[in-house]
């Protein structure tokens, strides 16, 4: 039998949000469906395998007593503050379901009577325009899949904060960032993260036809993973990785996404020592395999994969592109 699980955060701080997070995702329960809310204070998520100094400005943000944060799954850099609320689904392997996860989001937001169609890869768009943003992706037991609903965020920091490639904003069409987003208090004036709470809750219920029980927050992050895990994210190490020690730098916008490659080349040897992979691409295992086969290559002949972002990553190093 099916339990629903609901959690609702009652920090702020970005740190113990994502740790709840990953404890949820690494606790083993086959029949609990999690969803769990949470909002950040003045917040830049960038993905796993971003370049937090091409993506964010690191300066302005963190002088404003902002946070840098680098979750574990793919995609691209999301402002949070106040005026967002984000979600979590949990869910056991054989219950995962994207549609199904949207399909609450999507229902939710139509209570308030939007129209609301899926975009892309990973958005949700209410009478045309964005207003979440998507990623995803596996645990041991269960599978993550995250986003925000931007409700009330101030633009301006959006603007300030986030620094997109112009050769993204071309791919879509637009000149900045603001023109591709949307609050949804501007499609609604009723609608605010408080008034959205409920409407979730109960498209939670309504979607898998079970009863919810909020489970405590404050409970959670009493536990030694749940602080393990927040001192983790927390720490430099986590948030900024090495990129400030890299000096070649390539990118290059592909179909399946952005790639920037930083590279440490022994020249002498004619060896790519080191690497970090810079994307905003969902495919977490093809970036994983670039890195491991990129790493002590010889700089004369290039690896080779039958996978294409492989390959385009490849072509950039050797610069066959």
């Amino acid at each position: 039998m099916l339990s629903l699980q609901f959690v609702i955060s009652t920090q702020t701080d970005p740190y113990w949000n994502v740790a709840v997070e990953n404890y949820l995702v690494a606790c083993e329960n086959s029949n609990t469906l999690t969803l769990y809310l949470w909002r950040n204070r003045r917040t830049v998520v960038i993905g796993q395998n971003q370049n937090p100094y091409s993506e964010v400005n690191v300066e302005a943000l963190e002088g404003d007593g902002g946070y840098l944060m680098r979750r574990t799954t793919g995609g691209g850099a999301v402002y949070h503050d106040d005026g967002n609320l984000n979600f979590s689904f949990v869910m056991p392997k054989a219950h995962y379901d994207q549609q199904r996860q949207f399909a609450v989001i999507q229902r939710a937001v139509e209570r308030f009577g939007l129209h609301t169609e899926l975009s892309g890869r990973n958005d949700i768009l209410a009478e045309g325009r964005k207003f979440s943003g998507n990623a995803f992706s596996k645990g041991r037991f269960n599978d993550l899949h995250h986003g925000t609903l931007l409700i009330k965020g101030n633009m301006e920091d959006l603007q300030r904060y986030l620094r997109p490639k112009p050769a993204k904003l071309q791919k879509h069409g637009v000149a900045s960032v603001r023109s591709r987003v949307v609050n949804l208090s501007e499609l609604n004036p009723d609608i605010t993260a408080e008034s959205m709470v409920p409407c979730l809750r109960d498209a939670f219920a309504e979607e898998y036809g079970a009863q919810v029980r909020t489970v405590s927050f404050d409970e959670i992050t009493t536990r030694a993973e749940v602080q393990t895990l927040h001192d983790k994210y927390a720490s430099p190490e986590w948030k900024y990785g090495r990129w400030q020690t890299f000096t070649a730098q390539r990118s290059a916008q592909f179909d399946w996404g952005g790639v920037e490659l930083a590279l440490v080349v022994d020249e002498a040897r004619g060896v790519i020592t080191d690497v970090q992979i810079a994307s905003d691409a969902l495919d977490l295992a093809a970036l994983d395999e670039a890195r491991r086969l990129l790493t002590g290559a010889s700089t004369a002949v290039a690896p080779t994969s039958d996978n294409a972002i492989l390959q385009d990553i490849f072509a950039l190093v050797y610069q066959q592109k």
